[in-house]
């Protein structure tokens, strides 16, 4: 079986789908985005895989090479036609919207950073790479990445603790006064 993962980069494809869209949909968002780009990645791999060379790496760095360029495409293409509204219905679980404002906050301030930096991000968390992986699909140094990663989060965090600040500051600008007729909180 070694000998075959040695000939054919696509020999166990289930954790390298995982690893592909986990990347891609950090970088689009859950859903058919991220599905659309796991399905030309692979179209790519198949229709590319006499071309792939196991001393260049190994296949999930090649595949996230793709997915790079495809992700690329796809936000590009989506700067061009403005998304649609989301249509699907809302869910009711405990915990669910908070865990949902957090994700929600998180991927706003990811968006506020560098092109740069939001590719670090998601092939860190999003593709779950390591330092070194990350430096071989980037082309760089694993030492450079490492502080290049470290930079990137050290920017979301500011962001992400510059809009808590604001927020608390809002609150305390508006704070919730008691009604007068039913003792239920409004907004002064």
């Amino acid at each position: 079986m070694r000998t075959l993962f040695a000939r054919d980069p696509l020999a166990n494809p289930e954790p390298l789908i995982r690893r592909v869209y986990a990347f891609a949909a950090y970088r689009l968002g859950d859903g058919p985005d991220a599905e659309d780009v796991t399905s030309e990645v692979f179209e790519r791999a198949l229709r590319y895989r006499a071309t792939y060379d196991r001393s260049k790496g190994e296949p999930v760095a090649w595949l996230l090479g793709i997915a790079r360029r495809c992700t690329s495409a796809a936000l590009a293409a989506r700067a061009d036609n403005p998304a649609t509204v989301d249509d699907s219905p809302e869910i009711e679980t405990p915990g669910f919207e908070e865990d949902s404002v957090r994700r929600l906050s998180i991927a706003a301030a990811v968006a506020q950073l560098a092109e740069q930096d939001q590719e670090l991000i998601a092939l860190r968390f999003g593709a779950d790479l390591t330092a070194a992986q990350m430096a071989q699909i980037l082309g760089s140094k694993t030492n450079a990445v490492e502080v290049a990663l470290h930079r990137a989060l050290a920017r979301l965090r500011s962001i992400l603790e510059s809009e808590s600040d604001s927020e608390r500051e809002q609150s305390e600008a508006h704070p919730r006064k008691p009604s007068a007729r039913t003792g239920s909180p409004e907004h002064a």
